[in-house]
């Protein structure tokens, strides 16, 4: 078969594919290739309606589907290809890429390097365990926000929300807009597990009951679904006994976790963390493999889609510097290890040749909190919770000034 050669690849064209696009272009590089395969540009952007998109990176507050249309308009605007329909079958360490689509067939690429910015997955049934039947009407969040913004469809006129993510919020409130009863938003730990504004904006002010430390315990109905029982759960995440109780309803959404999308990665040899689920990397996104790079959702699970574009456009930077040879392989690498009340760091290490942004997560809610990196101490004025990432710059003056021997570092946090 015959091979093509690709200066830069970019795999996915959502916020971070379509950012790294962009910003490679700008560089200088001209021949690549943004491979998507769904029939529009976007990713999960194009049924994300409501606003709150674009305050960091455009300083005006967008929708999800203007956010994406800023990019899609640039790419267009730099004459960058994007190829629809396509589907990356593989990936190799050698950077060679393999590619189906309906209009052109099987295809082989060879890289200079690649950008993966595949997203995210959603959790499912399956992987909570929940006991009972198999009846229509469980949807995933993700799945029943596509119904409503994207096919006008609603999924269901009685509902109770699973889990209290950031789109099980958002869909807590858009159901109630389309005239649903969202009965309840239950959460198995003690706080919510999105941001603070959406549980406030969702849920608080449509007076949506939010009730901490329950689950669904069981499903019922045979053909569509009759009711669930909920229970109080224990510090351990159990069900307590004599806590259950039945609640009707028609329609059960989850909204219990995203999964990157690393099953391609993988193929490629790149190491994967398990404490985010995605690549390890360094500050320009480059994981285990040189060559290939990793930004936005298959990195890490996001907040905020201006931090996915920021991490696409340092993406392109690395892939410049690797496509143009001025990145060695055998740069002295500091790895940064998460240490006390840190569940989870990206990058996990850095040359010390630049300015690092850390992006933590908190393994509780806290106050005000003190970051220690190494003998570095940084302060932030943020109310610190689990699902907000924790974002700041560790300049090169303060890695330089630790001296060549380090080649560790331990990210601990404790409140101010």
């Amino acid at each position: 078969m015959k091979r093509d050669s690709l200066e830069l690849a970019v795999i996915g064209s959502g916020p971070a594919g379509l950012a790294a696009a962009v910003k490679a272009r700008q560089e200088g590089i001209k021949n690549l290739v943004v491979f998507e395969r769904d029939e529009r540009p976007g990713g999960i952007l194009r049924q994300c309606i409501h606003s709150g998109f674009g305050l960091e990176k455009f300083n005006e507050e967008l929708t999800g589907p203007e956010y994406a249309n800023r990019y899609i308009k640039m790419a267009g605007d730099h004459g960058i290809d994007i190829e629809l329909n396509s589907t990356v079958l593989e990936l190799d360490k050698d950077r060679s890429i393999r590619v189906v689509s309906e209009k052109k067939g099987v295809r082989d690429y060879a890289c200079n390097a690649i950008i993966l910015a595949m997203g995210c997955r959603e959790r499912t049934r399956g992987s909570l365990d929940i006991p009972g039947t198999r009846p229509a009407g469980i949807f995933t969040a993700g799945q029943a926000q596509r119904l409503i913004n994207i096919e006008g469809l609603v999924p269901g006129r009685e509902v109770v929300i699973l889990g209290s993510g950031d789109i099980g919020m958002i869909m807590a409130r858009r159901l109630t807009l389309e005239g649903a009863k969202v009965k309840a938003v239950l959460e198995i730990l003690p706080y919510t597990n999105g941001l603070i504004r959406n549980e406030i904006q969702c849920l608080r002010d449509f007076n949506i009951p939010l009730m901490l430390e329950h689950t669904v315990a069981k499903v019922h109905g045979e053909y569509r679904l009759e009711g669930v029982t909920i229970a109080q759960v224990d510090h351990r995440r159990n069900p307590i006994e004599k806590t259950e109780r039945f609640r009707s309803c028609e329609t059960l959404v989850l909204s219990v976790g995203l999964i990157p999308e690393n099953e391609l990665s993988k193929t490629g040899g790149v190491l994967i963390d398990p404490r985010s689920n995605g690549p390890y990397v360094d500050e320009l996104m480059e994981t285990s493999v040189p060559g290939l790079f990793a930004c936005g959702n298959v990195l890490h699970v996001n907040d905020m889609a201006d931090n996915v574009s920021l991490e696409g456009e340092l993406a392109a930077e690395g892939a410049r510097l690797r496509i143009t040879g001025q990145r060695s392989v055998s740069d002295q690498m500091v790895d940064l290890k998460a240490g006390l009340g840190i569940s989870q760091i990206v990058p996990q290490r850095c040359s010390k040749k630049q300015d690092v942004w850390l992006n933590l997560r908190v393994k509780k809610p806290m106050g005000k909190i003190k970051v220690k990196v190494g003998d570095i101490r940084q302060k932030t004025f943020v109310c610190a919770r689990p699902a907000e990432m924790v974002r700041l710059k560790i300049p090169k003056k303060a890695f330089e000034a630790l001296g060549p021997d380090i080649t560790t570092l331990q990210v601990s946090c404790e409140e101010a």
